[in-house]
This record gives C-alpha cells, structure tokens and sequence, in this order.
C-alpha cells in the first residue's frame, strides 16, 4: 500500500465535488430577504431539521475524535450523552418556547427582550468570537487529511494551510447561494454520504481482523495497565483532570450541551427555521436519539482500529508492516493505507462533508448575528435588499476571520498536545460559559440587567481563559497535569450566572416575562 491517494481515489473525490456542486445548483433558492435567508421563514420540516442539526453537531472532531477516543482509551465518552439528553429536554421544553413566542431571529434578540438592546448586541459579540475560535478548530482538523493525501504525513504547515484555504473558500461560496434552507436540505445530503462512508469503514476494518468474535471481545474486555478494559461504559473517578467520567457527564457536558442547543445560534438557529415551538423541539429530541447510535458507530470504529494496530498478536500475519500511528491519525492511516482504491476516496468525501456541514452552518449563524444583532442597530432604516447584500458580505467576512483562526490552532494543537476532541471542546466553553450562565439568569430568574449581563459575559469568558491558559493553572497541578475542560465550563458558568444575578433587577426586568 502507498499510503497516498491513487486515481480511483481522486476519481471518486473529485464526483463527490462535482455532486456538491450539482446540489447546490438544484437546491439553491433565491431568499427574498435576509429573514427568509438566515430562517427560511420557518417552513422547514422537522425530520430535515433534526437531521441537520445532528450533522452540525457532529463535526470533524467527532469523525476523528471519537474514534480516536476509543482507540486511546474506552468507551466512556459513550456517558457524555447522558448529559446530552438532559440538556436537550430543558433545551426543548425551557428555551425553544421562549424563542418563538418572541419571534426572535438570533437567540441573542431575546436578551435584548429581557435585559436590554446592548446585552444582545453583547451577546452576540460573544457567540461571534467563540463561533470563529470552535469553527476555526473544526477547520483546521477538517485540513489534516489534506496533508495526509498530499504529503503522507499530515505535519506539513503547507499543505494543512491550503487545505483550510480550500475548504473556506468552497463554504463561502456554497452558503452564498441560497440561505439556510438550502444549507438544511445539504446538511441531510452530506451526512448520508457520512453515514455511509463510515458504515463502509467498520464492515471493511471488521474483515481485514482475522481473530474470532469471541478473540476479539476477550481483548477489549481485559483489564489494562492503567485502568479497566476498553469496553468500560462508566467511571466513577474524581480525578479532575479526567473527561469523561459520571460526574463530568452530569456537570460540564450537561451544561455544554445547554449552552451549544440553546445559546449558540450555530444550531438554535436550525430550530428555528421550523413552523412553531413544538415542531423545533421534536427536532431537538429526534437528533438526541439519532446522535447516540451515530457516536456508538465511531466509537466502535475506534476499538476496531486498536484491534488492527495494538493487537498482533490477534492479527497474526495480517499485521500492518508500516509504523503504527498515533491515534490521532490511526484512522486516517486506515484510509490511505488499507482501503482499496476508490473506497478512500469515499472516506475522505465523508470527512469532507461532514467539515463543509460545520463550516456551512457557522458562517450562516455568524453572519445572522451580525446582522441582526450588530449591523441593523448601526445602520437602520435600510431596505430588506441592503441588509440581504450585508448579509452575504458578512458570510465572508466570517469566513475569512474562520480560516485565519484554523491557521492559528495548528501551533495551539502543537503546543497543548490535546486529542482532537479535547481541543475542540476546551475552544467551546470559552464562549459558551458566560452565554448561557446570562441565559440560564434571563430564562429561569428575575434577577439581572442590562450591565450585569454583559459583564457576565466577560466574566465567563475571562475565568475560562485563565484555568485554561493561565500560567498559574499549573500551579494547582505541579506534575503539569490540567482541569479538565468539564469543569472549567462548571466553573466559567456559575461565575456567569453568580455575576449576571448580582445586578439589581431594572424596571424592565421586573416588568419582561419570558
């Protein structure tokens, strides 16, 4: 095996393109206004809005990053969806409500509701910063198998920087054409070719095995040198530093989802292209149920994956003769090194459209918070016509901002060593903290106004940074270990929210029920 793309490969990645394109082309609709353009004047379907929510969610770490949890550790991370269901139900039955009995366009408009015109607009300043640093993560994990395809390696600077240029350039372009409605109905598109591609990976990684089930089994269960078998669903430690643990699931996943389904107008803004409250919230519930098989799949993959490389003894003669790789690249070093041709240009396409998803929806919820949010309060009185060209130009602005923040994460992943999925959630909680310990005051209280808020917002944002960041984070571990990211978005959201209720209620907050 080379370990490079062949012309089979290239053949199938180039029609996969030229199928996007077609789509594009069918599925594009002029919107009339920059409402139908960023909410599809709320006629999507529920079913289609569930799945493009869950296709966002997924993203390029979890095509990467899950398996690459498996292959490193267990199945623990399996636990974070029990914060997820909880998260999704208050997401559903607690703030959707509220965003449509408000009509709001951007989930900030309700804060303007309730605390005032400048905590919105400070709301959504926030989302925009925190959208570009998680957007400009996922990018550039999405440009790492470019480095693999052009270079065998996937380290070279080069090739990831034309890689993330590529790609920002194709969703700019894409999301240009017509609008949310049309990034929904590709969303459902791309994540089949996902779906499938994936299911292809697993049938064809479980026949390259040539060890028995029951082998197979007895290897993932036994215990290891540093903790239980790979199949461990649940762990009960306290160690701080640890991720994926019952207490982290109950803590900062719950809240992360919280604020990802709720305050972040990547996905919220998916629920509320539908016609009413009720058919947004059975969205919110139909991708919760869709997304634990979806993460179980790539975790399975990633045991697969440790069979294949760890485990000699059970492949015999059908053992790798190349270095086995980290397992961040294991998967990626599957594509390119075992995949007959054709079938890696499959996997890559899948990879792909589950980054241009991501990246699809970023730019059009980036763009709407600023223009509703920011530009419509400085440049009033327009016609719906100038604000739908501000919104277009907004998409590119977004996009050139996401793409110079993938270049930057390439020395951050190198410095902090983090696994994929570690890095992009250390990226989310700085944003999400202060915004949803805001929303949690604005939706569940009668406390707060309008400077509170904003100063929760940088309150959140702020304490995030430092237990991140800091030098003196290493000060509470000395042997150079870390808070794990669960609990700094425990401890950057009870900042936000202790900081936003400690502001005397205003005659307007005393006066706004949501």
């Amino acid at each position: 095996m080379t370990g490079a793309f062949r012309p089979w490969d290239w053949a199938v990645f180039a029609g996969y393109f030229a199928f996007l394109v077609g789509t594009g082309v069918l599925l594009a609709r002029r919107p009339g206004d920059a409402r139908d353009y960023f909410v599809g004047h709320r006629q999507m379907p529920s079913w289609a809005v569930a799945v493009s929510v869950l296709a966002s969610a997924l993203s390029v770490a979890t095509y990467l990053g899950a398996p690459q949890e498996a292959y490193a550790g267990d199945l623990t991370y399996l636990l974070a969806n029990v914060g997820t269901m909880l998260a999704v139900v208050v997401v559903a039955y607690g703030f959707i409500p509220a965003f449509y009995r408000h009509e709001v366009v951007t989930v900030y408009q309700l804060l303007g509701v309730r605390f005032g015109p400048r905590a919105a607009q400070a709301a959504s300043w926030t989302f925009l910063v925190g959208r570009a640093l998680a957007s400009g993560a996922r990018l550039f994990m999405a440009a790492i198998p470019a480095g693999m395809i052009l270079t065998g390696d996937g380290d070279s600077v080069a090739p990831v920087v034309a890689g993330i240029l590529i790609l920002t350039a194709i969703g700019i372009a894409y999301t240009l054409v017509g609008g949310i409605s049309s990034i929904i109905w590709t969303d459902v598109i791309q994540f089949m070719i996902m779906i499938g591609a994936v299911v292809a990976a697993v049938v064809l990684l479980w026949s390259r095995i040539p060890a028995a089930p029951a082998d197979i089994w007895h290897a993932l269960s036994e215990p290891r040198t540093d903790g239980p078998g790979k199949l461990a669903l649940v762990s009960l430690s306290l160690d701080p530093t640890r991720a994926n643990t019952l207490w982290t699931a109950l803590g900062g996943y719950l809240l992360l989802n919280l604020a990802v389904y709720g305050t972040d107008q990547d996905l919220a803004q998916r629920m509320l292209t539908c016609r009413n409250a009720v058919a947004g919230g059975r969205a919110a519930l139909a991708a919760l149920v869709m997304n634990i098989p979806v993460v179980l799949l790539f975790l399975g993959l990633g045991l697969l994956l440790w069979v294949f490389y760890q485990r000699p003894d059970l492949m015999g003669g059908a053992a790798p003769a190349y270095p086995v790789p980290g397992g961040q690249k294991a998967f990626l070093a599957f594509i390119l090194h075992e995949m007959p041709q054709g079938m890696a240009g499959l996997m890559m396409a899948g990879l792909f459209a589950i980054a241009l998803t991501s990246l699809l929806s970023a730019l059009n919820a980036m763009a709407s918070a600023f223009i509703t949010d920011c530009y419509r309060g400085a440049a009033p009185g327009r016609d719906e016509r100038h604000y739908l060209t501000a919104s277009r130009w907004a998409v590119a602005g977004a996009g050139v901002v996401v793409a110079l923040v993938a270049i930057g994460c390439m020395a951050w992943e190198r410095h902090s060593h983090m696994n994929l999925l570690a890095l992009a959630f250390s990226v989310m909680v700085l944003a999400c903290s202060g915004l949803l310990g805001v929303f949690l005051t604005a939706l569940f209280t009668r406390r707060g106004n309008q400077t509170s808020a904003i100063a929760a917002l940088v309150v959140g944002f702020a304490t995030c940074a430092v237990l991140q960041w800091a030098p003196y984070a290493e000060f509470f571990w000395p042997d150079g270990r870390q808070l794990a990211w669960p609990w700094i978005m425990v401890i950057g959201t009870a900042a936000a929210f202790a900081t936003c209720c400690a502001g005397t209620p205003s005659a307007r907050t005393r006066e706004t029920s949501l």
